[in-house]
């Protein structure tokens, strides 16, 4: 507690759309505080903020805290609490840059990249060397789309507070334009110099992440290995494992991996990943089990939404397969009048085409992959979307450069580039 209490514990940040898958961005820094036990360590926060009200650092701790058990949960019923702790602890010290990082670390968790951006800009003119600060302001950069601008942020917090929340961002943001080997090397140094449980299992798992990406497989499962040796309860190193058994044909392993990430971790992307592994298998009552994983993705939309999370890529991402389509357009033309990264232009571009707009897709299509990152994911939409547009060569082109690239993809998608490019030649 007393480590906590200094503030030196928690590293908050961005979770990738898969993007995710990562969302988005796909940092997702280790779960712990002070490197125990999340839920004792807040248990612990909370009892003493009931002896010691006016401890300002302490709020901030808590609020922190609250946002990394949003995260690591599946949860955005925390958010509201992490809010009211961060407010608590600024009406104590309004130039706190503990809290004020924390603000920036609980509006990305949010998809509010530009209230995330202001706030690790206010942080660091208290601190320029705050760790979470710098890391939020590379996150907010990346989600923006501004990229440019992230890279230099993140050379920036490289020089000032070298470390593992900041290796793994310079990694992405090098991964994104497409140099991989930069960020293998990064990510690698960042793994020789972990020490900690969190440390190596947050790490390993974006190695993992990076080769699966790139259809390396039996990397990507070693680099998962060595994250769950550290820490066998890591949710991203388990969703991960699952995709890269699932990619190299181990199904009933991939499913049964799946089910127990969905089951403590329920996220738009697992959800969809699991639906997309059942109807792929194909067995009896598959399909109803794939339409219940589908539905949970709206479930967890909305009550995302009562929280204060913009979830509008989500939205976008699961409707365009799973859902409604027009709702999944909507989503995605807000999203991209927020922030144009090549993940909102990607899931612009499919909702356009699966709306049968495919001439106006065709030039999101073509600016999700304008800056070099090597995703399969966005080969696929773009060669589909070529073909409908009657750019044959292209097409083929794009679909065969997703499938050599990583195989394994999509459950579903990879059969349907498969048809598609024999159909075409």
């Amino acid at each position: 507690l007393a480590v906590a209490l200094t503030g030196g514990a928690i590293a908050v940040g961005a979770s990738r759309a898969p993007d995710p898958v990562p969302v988005a961005s796909s940092a997702m820094d280790p779960g712990v505080l002070g490197g125990g036990n999340l839920d004792a360590s807040v248990a612990a926060l909370q009892a003493h903020l009931r002896t010691q009200p006016k401890d300002s650092g302490g709020w901030a701790t808590l609020g922190l805290a609250y946002v990394e058990q949003a995260r690591t949960k599946g949860d955005p019923a925390r958010y509201p609490q992490a809010e009211q702790a961060l407010k608590r602890s600024l009406s104590l010290s309004p130039d706190s840059d503990q809290a004020l990082a924390g603000r920036a670390a609980l509006a990305a968790a949010r998809h509010d990249f530009t209230g995330a951006l202001a706030y690790a800009d206010a942080a660091l003119r208290q601190n320029p060397y705050s760790e979470r600060a710098l890391s939020s302001r590379i996150d907010a950069l990346v989600e923006l789309g501004r990229y440019a601008e992230a890279s230099r942020a993140a050379e920036t917090a490289d020089a000032r507070r070298p470390g593992v929340p900041v290796f793994t961002r310079y990694a992405y943001v090098h991964e994104l334009r497409g140099d991989v080997t930069t960020a293998r090397r990064v990510l690698r140094q960042a793994l020789a110099s972990a020490t900690s449980p969190g440390d190596i299992a947050y790490v390993a798992a974006q190695l993992g992440q990076l080769s699966w990406n790139q259809g390396d497989y039996k990397t990507a499962l070693a680099s998962y290995a060595r994250a769950l040796a550290a820490d066998d309860t890591y949710l991203p190193a388990l969703e991960g494992r699952a995709r890269a058994q699932a990619a190299s044909g181990d199904r009933a392993a991939a499913v049964k991996g799946m089910e127990t990430v969905v089951s403590r971790y329920p996220l738009p992307g697992p959800l969809v990943e699991l639906g997309e592994l059942y109807e792929a298998r194909g067995a009896a009552g598959d399909r109803a089990r794939a339409r219940r994983q589908y539905a949970l993705v709206d479930t967890w939309i909305t009550l995302a939404r009562a929280n204060g999370v913009n979830a509008d890529l989500d939205t976008a991402l699961a409707a365009a397969d799973h859902g409604d389509k027009a709702a999944a357009l909507r989503a995605a033309r807000a999203e991209w009048a927020r922030r144009h990264t090549v993940h909102t232009a990607d899931a612009l571009a499919w909702a356009l085409h699966v709306n049968g707009r495919d001439t106006e897709a065709l030039a999101y299509a073509r600016q999700a992959t304008a800056t070099g990152y090597r995703n399969a994911a966005f080969l696929y939409h773009r060669g589909m979307i070529e073909l409908a547009t009657s750019h044959r060569t292209a097409g083929r082109a794009s679909l065969a450069s997703a499938l050599k690239l990583n195989p394994g993809f999509s459950p579903l998608g990879v059969a349907e580039a498969r048809r598609a490019l024999e159909a075409a030649k």
